[in-house]
């Protein structure tokens, strides 16, 4: 393979929002919702080889709007590197709206009037952009048009220029190149010479060329396999990669046998096909990742297989791609049920291992009280809701715009604030949790089957606070985890995160056991939040049973914030002092330490709006500082 360069592929073409109808078995007419996801076949391979670990690019144009934003956000979020995501202010971005209407039938509308990744230019090629990277990787509806084929043309030889590999995803689709009407979307092939001619007039440029047996029928101008893999193989001496759905797929890097079956070929997978919509994107992703490897082919089409597996598995396509270790877990232990969206481990290692966002760091200024607040002299609804927007102003001035900075705020008493939030990088906690409750309760905002969750926000973590106790008898327990167990999965089902707090100690005695044998039960439950939040221990032993009872059920855990129960600073931090010592607690998060004194004063009148931000401000920077001091202490003395 080519010397080490910067990226490991750039891809070319296609990128649109995908509207994915959120109910499945009926038609596109009868869709109540959908599901948002990043689409088109460029787009998806590159989100789909970085989940795998290769360091991708994308070269395409979005529309200077909410969509293209969308793409460009969840790119980054991906680890997808987006210099070459052009933004194009005259042409809103494509839109693709798709429905599962049963095994075989997937009705979508492509929406790509003059749409904006249809205008990249020649001019939008950067060859010291190519010059990073050891592929280029084109799909072939981005050779439909004379101006975009210029543009992949370009890139195709500048990639050759520089000694870089170049793939051949044919992702042949009739209706973008004008074969089929609008509602046609869904077909996969009509003959056309013309489209033949064009392709195997840039079939010369690739070293891989992948599609199933009709994208080869198109590209090699016949529907007999053999014959149209033969035709490909006269003008073009790449490896052959062909598709045969539920038989897998086969390589071909000399001359074309006498039967499909004697091309190299990896294991197929005994899967339910739920959706096979992105299913070849995934499957190019897996393939490019042991090509770029170095792999053998049999390894690569095994990685291709497997990936192609989980998308047909699961809704969407992007989202559906594995990660790496998802893949190797996957590899390694096998099919345990053919539909692998309901697989729960397999589902909680794809949750757990593709979540976005990365915070090593976490200073979370907490004022989702409510109960606290209403009981203080002079407040009143609006005076709280008022004031906990005081308490984001002095979270921002603190952050200023830094990572690691968050807040937790309710919905009922803080919704101003927490919309305000949304427009900015903080980490945000939602609490759901009726105050006080025990058994646990929730606000009534969630609804009895938590439908409320599905208009939250995405950047909103689900925080509940559980006060249970290990000698709680077996009634109070099974009422605790079945409205656990209820809340996780509803977060889940709406892609939210999820923040667990547990405080034994306002139930009664806590020794270094305590929380461990929590711990031990939730999980037991399956039940896996992706934060917790926990009491600050007063032995470096309690802290090391609480993450030992957490790292021996999940490893891929966000990490634990340390709560501060109204304690003075210095009592905080001592408790600082021993939880850094442990990597998986993240930082803090604390409430009334910053605001009790303040929240009395202002809802009297005592101080104003400034004074309180002001006031506010100071405290967090102060419990910053002894947090970050105790991490680098921390850190020094394990240096040592």
């Amino acid at each position: 393979m080519t010397a080490a360069k910067p990226l490991d592929v750039i891809t070319i073409g296609r990128s649109s929002v995908d509207l994915y109808g959120a109910q499945i078995g009926g038609r596109l007419e009868d869709m109540r919702s959908f599901e948002k996801y990043i689409g088109g076949s460029p787009t998806n391979i590159a989100a789909g080889t970085a989940r795998l670990g290769l360091k991708s690019a994308l070269i395409t144009r979005v529309g200077d709007e909410h969509m293209g934003r969308f793409i460009r956000e969840q790119l980054e979020a991906e680890g997808v590197d987006t210099r070459g995501v052009a933004t194009d202010p005259e042409r809103l971005t494509a839109l693709v709206l798709l429905g599962i209407r049963d095994q075989e039938r997937f009705p979508l509308i492509f929406v790509r009037e003059n749409c904006a990744d249809m205008a990249l230019s020649e001019d939008d090629i950067d060859p010291a952009f190519i010059a990073e990277a050891r592929c280029v990787t084109a799909t072939g509806t981005h050779l439909s048009h004379p101006q975009v084929e210029a543009a992949t043309l370009k890139a195709l030889k500048l990639a050759r220029e520089n000694g870089a590999q170049t793939a051949l995803d044919i992702d042949y689709r009739p209706n973008l190149w004008g074969l089929a009407g609008h509602g046609a979307g869904e077909e996969r092939f009509i003959e056309s010479a013309a489209v033949t001619a064009k392709l195997q007039s840039t079939l010369h440029l690739f070293d891989l060329i992948v599609g199933t047996e009709e994208e080869f029928h198109i590209a090699g101008g016949s529907t007999d396999t053999l014959e149209a893999l033969r035709a490909v193989r006269a003008v073009s001496s790449a490896t052959l990669v062909c598709k045969r759905g539920p038989m897998g797929a086969v390589a071909f890097t000399g001359e074309i046998p006498s039967s499909l079956d004697e091309g190299e070929s990896g294991p197929g997978f005994p899967i339910e096909v739920f959706n096979v919509l992105g299913a070849g994107d995934g499957f190019m992703s897996g393939l490019l990742r042991g090509w770029l490897k170095g792999a053998d082919w049999p390894t690569a089409l095994t990685y291709a297989n497997a990936c192609g597996a989980f998308a047909v598995s699961r809704h969407g396509c992007t989202p559906a791609y594995p990660s790496w270790e998802e893949l190797e877990f996957f590899l390694g232990r096998g099919v345990i049920r053919p539909d692998l969206r309901n697989d729960a481990e397999l589902e909680q290692i794809h949750w757990a291992t593709n979540r976005k966002g990365d915070w090593p760091s976490m200073h979370i200024f907490a004022f989702d009280h409510r109960a606290q607040l209403e009981e203080m002299e002079g407040a009143t609804t609006d005076k709280i809701g008022a004031f906990k927007q005081l308490c984001l102003a002095a979270t921002r001035e603190v952050a200023q715009g830094r990572p690691g900075y968050g807040i937790l705020c309710d919905g009922r008493l803080g919704k101003h604030a927490l919309m305000d939030a949304a427009e900015g990088d903080l980490w945000i906690g939602r609490p759901v949790e009726w105050p006080g409750s025990r058994p646990l309760r929730y606000e009534p905002e969630l609804g009895p089957d938590f439908g409320g969750l599905a208009q939250w926000p995405q950047s909103n973590v689900v925080k509940a606070l559980c006060f249970c106790h290990p000698d709680d008898d077996d009634a109070m327990w099974e009422d605790h985890l079945s409205s656990l167990t209820r809340l996780a999965a509803a977060a889940r089902r709406n892609s939210l995160e999820f923040l667990l707090e547990v405080i034994p100690s306002k139930v009664g005695a806590v020794v270094a056991e305590t929380t461990p044998k929590i711990i031990e039960r939730i999980y037991a439950a399956g039940i896996y939040p992706d934060w917790w939040k926990l009491e600050p221990f007063k032995t470096e032993d309690a802290w090391a049973k609480a993450v030992q009872a957490i790292e021996a059920h999940d490893r891929h855990t966000r990490g634990i914030v340390v709560l501060g129960l109204d304690a003075p600073e210095a009592e905080l931090a001592a408790s600082f002092a021993l939880a850094a010592r442990q990597p998986l607690v993240k930082g803090f998060a604390v409430g009334r330490t910053l605001f009790g004194d303040t929240a009395r004063a202002w809802m009297k009148g005592e101080v104003d709006d400034t004074a309180a931000i002001s006031t506010m401000a100071a405290n967090y920077t102060r419990l910053c500082t002894l947090w970050d001091e105790a991490r680098a202490a921390a850190q020094k003395e394990d240096a040592a």
